[in-house]
């Protein structure tokens, strides 16, 4: 068998992505991120011990060139696009692409459409049904009529709310990359949320405990998208914390070295664990019933990850069920 030269060495290593030089059934060389994904033991061992994959060996051992997409080569669950080209003398090169993201966001994508047509597809058959019926019955009852009527109403502007969170995380998203350039006071920002979420207690006792730590130095924001952070966060406690005559929601500010903190703790039913990692997706909800009937969109927390992301900072969500959850932003202070 033909020894490798140099220049194939190089050649191989050369590569970003894991590449192997087959000669035969032999593995003659690997580079670095192969030997790191496949074993460093693997040159001068059968391919067949390395890539488990009935398809990209037909390739490899019949001396052809082409593609091929497979998952679970070295780690369960992962995708990879095998590229097999002939390099003569019965060698081929095998590089591996990595394609595990490109998956997830397809499938992200996917998820997305789904979501978002069965959440506008809901109350967007009420609102037909009760149209259709309120244009063919002449003789409903006015009482009817009203309940009808208010239910259209409803709808459409559960309808146009959703539309409105797609739009803003479109733009959020947009300009995910860009950041933003003005100067906040981010304890008057709290403070002017925590006023505005008077309006979304619709009756409800709940009482707000705030802590606004004085002198607390300035971060590089966007006013408009901090305060959208905090409206969000302060309705979803309200929302799910304040079911009780004595609830209350808790907020505090305060600078921890490099970033001003701000904690939202409300005394709720809680997030069972398992939820915690996905509750930030869009249209994800722990009770879907629940979050439609208080009016959640279930875009709140995308849009509120979106916007922290967006600022260099970070967002961290706790919760004890049948205790509470604490929500903290962290937001970098103005360099």
């Amino acid at each position: 068998m033909a020894e490798s030269s140099p220049d194939d060495r190089a050649l191989v290593d050369a590569l970003d992505e894991p590449a192997l030089v087959v000669e035969g059934s032999i593995v003659r060389l690997a580079n670095p991120p192969a030997q790191k994904l496949l074993g460093r033991g693997i040159e001068g061992r059968d391919v067949r011990l390395a890539i488990r994959h009935p398809q990209a060996l037909e390739l490899i051992l019949g001396r052809d060139s082409g593609a091929i997409d497979a998952v679970g080569i070295a780690e369960p669950g992962r995708s990879w696009r095998l590229l097999i080209r002939q390099l003569g003398r019965g060698r081929a090169l095998v590089r591996m692409i990595d394609r595990s993201d490109a998956v997830s966001a397809e499938k992200m994508r996917v998820d997305f459409v789904a979501n978002a047509s069965h959440e506008l597809r809901t109350p967007l058959s009420t609102v037909l049904g009760y149209a259709e019926t309120l244009a063919d019955e002449s003789d409903l009852p006015s009482e009817l009529r009203l309940k009808f009527g208010g239910t259209i109403r409803d709808e459409a502007g559960r309808m146009l709310r959703i539309i409105e969170d797609l739009m803003s995380l479109s733009r959020i998203e947009a300009d995910r990359f860009v950041a933003p350039s003005e100067t906040v006071d981010l304890g008057q920002v709290v403070a002017t949320c925590v006023s505005n979420a008077s309006v979304v207690r619709n009756g409800r006792k709940c009482e707000f405990a705030v802590k606004i730590a004085p002198d607390l130095p300035m971060v590089r924001g966007d006013p408009g998208l901090l305060t959208q952070v905090f409206d969000n966060l302060l309705s979803n406690a309200v929302r799910y914390g304040c079911d009780r005559a004595d609830a209350k929601v808790e907020v505090s500010t305060a600078r921890h070295g490099r970033w001003v903190t701000v904690a939202v703790t409300d005394h709720g039913a809680g997030i069972p664990r398992e939820h915690l990692p996905r509750v930030t997706e869009r249209f994800y909800r722990v009770d879907a019933a629940r979050s439609r009937e208080s009016g959640g969109t279930g875009l709140g927390l995308a849009i509120v990850k979106h916007i922290v992301e967006r600022h260099r900072g970070s967002l961290e969500i706790k919760s004890t069920v049948g205790v509470g959850t604490t929500v903290t932003v962290k937001i970098p202070v103005e360099a």
